[in-house]
């Protein structure tokens, strides 16, 4: 099935290039294409997507109240930030906000069109230098571990998701099939009592499990 994707870009020359993108492979299309956020809530109910790409600068609304935006009136609806910069504080709004994910723009096409099909599937993308931030940040904060009860390979699963892998590149890292790497996660999910591959994420290195 093509899932819809929509995009949120100040830049045109951006908007254009990522939806000839989406436009060209054969499990995307491009759904809409907005240059601000100031009608988001109509945008969406009227494109009705399956994921949203959201440039975190905007004029007026910005990516990371847009996001809460999206949250508030959309549930669960996957949101992938984009950036140019690796900026730590907006990095961290971004993902307090709900974000699924957090891409450079400089990405690359592979990458990029990897990521949005993860998130769909539930997973966290993220630039490998920007899941290193997100490591040292929640890790000046040490907390007591809890006793999940995870095996020793759904703990390497959650290290390498942490690491920003993809679940393609965790399958090639352990050896294992793509839908192996799919069941040990949501046994995963299960154990931690989350719902994404974001929550997971943020627990593993707010309690320290990896």
């Amino acid at each position: 099935m093509v899932s819809r994707i929509i995009i949120f870009d100040d830049n045109q020359e951006r908007l254009n290039s990522v939806a000839m993108l989406l436009n060209l492979s054969p499990l995307f299309t491009c759904g809409g294409t907005f240059y601000n956020a100031a009608n988001l809530v109509a945008d969406i109910t009227d494109s009705k997507p399956d994921l949203v790409l959201m440039d975190i600068d905007m004029p007026g609304i910005d990516g990371i109240e847009a996001t809460r935006l999206i949250r508030k009136h959309f549930g669960a609806l996957p949101v992938l930030i984009q950036t140019n910069f690796e900026e730590d504080e907006r990095i961290f709004d971004s993902l307090r906000a709900g974000a699924n994910g957090y891409l450079l723009k400089k990405t690359s096409p592979e990458r990029f069109l990897e990521s949005l099909t993860e998130a769909l599937e539930g997973g966290a993308p993220m630039t490998g230098s920007i899941a290193s931030k997100v490591l040292r940040y929640f890790a000046a904060e040490p907390q007591a571990k809890k006793d999940y009860h995870l095996t020793d390979r759904e703990k390497q699963i959650l290290s390498l998701l942490v690491k920003g892998y993809s679940y393609k590149l965790i399958a090639f890292e352990c050896n294992i099939s793509y839908n192996t790497v799919n069941n040990h996660i949501r046994n995963i999910y299960d154990k931690l009592y989350v719902n994404s591959a974001t929550e997971a994420v943020s627990l593993a290195i707010r309690e320290r499990l990896v």
